[in-house]
């Protein structure tokens, strides 16, 4: 098994930036275990039939979580899959900017516009037990993939998904609003494997990658009960941009860096 795994990094060299670990987590999906289980317990034996298989795949582009159909989020697993945008950890800086806000306090009432597979709403759920939530989505196949991870990892009572075009149609009031919108400009230049696997319509998003966030930004006072905050995330050279609009709409604003000390979420108070 460590040969195949050398083996496999070596070629997935071309394609990815993490080979070697991308190598163990499909060794390790192949036989059905976690990855620690397979460098502990597993090295010494042959490499499963499907590996192979994996490592084909991965040399086309596709994105690791889709072949393993799953993606680690905060504190919680998210199932994910084509149709779907793949959580990223610089999101959880949205997390933690709400975390930052509330304090001891906790929200009891939160909304997730353009919720994906649930990433923010059930991270969030996650952190505040007494909480529930809405999320909302335009797309069948991610609110599909939401109720699911709901399910499974018991917060389906406490939470709730429809159907929607941003916070159109929604009259209630939320203490936490959560939005990780599309943000990237036309012509700007992405990976390999997000350009040719991922959903665009959660990527794209007008020349300046602004386009959603005028459409969002107008409505989340409306959205907001008193006491309560927005994050919004960015890219990491939109916060002047972003906090300006919220400025615009009578917000103050602060920005929260990611794990790579970049501009990643914009909180509207």
């Amino acid at each position: 098994m460590a040969a195949a795994l050398t083996e496999a990094a070596a070629r997935l060299a071309m394609v990815s930036d993490t080979p070697r670990l991308d190598s163990e987590l499909l060794m390790a999906h192949a036989l059905g275990v976690e990855r620690d289980t397979l460098l502990l317990r597993h090295m010494g034996e042959a490499a499963p039939e499907e590996f192979a298989a994996l490592i084909e795949r991965r040399m086309g582009h596709e994105p690791l979580a889709y072949i393993t159909g799953t993606r680690g989020f905060w504190n919680i697993d998210l199932a994910v899959g084509p149709g779907v945008l793949i959580p990223r950890p610089d999101s959880e800086a949205l997390i933690e900017a709400a975390l930052e806000h509330f304090g001891d306090a906790a929200p009891a009432t939160m909304l997730d516009l353009g919720t994906g597979p649930g990433t923010l709403l059930l991270a969030a759920l996650a952190e505040w037990p007494e909480a529930k939530g809405l999320g909302v989505d335009a797309s069948e196949t991610a609110l599909d993939y939401a109720r699911r991870n709901a399910e499974a990892l018991g917060l389906a009572g406490r939470a709730v998904f429809q159907l929607g075009d941003w916070a159109a149609g929604i009259d209630g009031r939320f203490d936490l609003i959560l939005c990780n919108p599309p943000y990237i400009g036309e012509d700007e230049a992405i990976g390999e494997d997000v350009r040719r696997f991922e959903p665009h319509t959660a990527l794209f998003a007008g020349a300046e990658g602004l386009d959603d966030y005028r459409r969002i930004i107008p409505d989340l006072r409306r959205l907001m009960a008193e006491g309560g905050a927005a994050v919004l995330e960015i890219g990491w050279t939109q916060a002047d941009a972003v906090t300006a609009l919220g400025a615009e709409h009578g917000f103050t604003t602060r920005v929260r860096n990611d794990l790579g000390d970049r501009p990643r979420a914009v909180l509207l108070t």
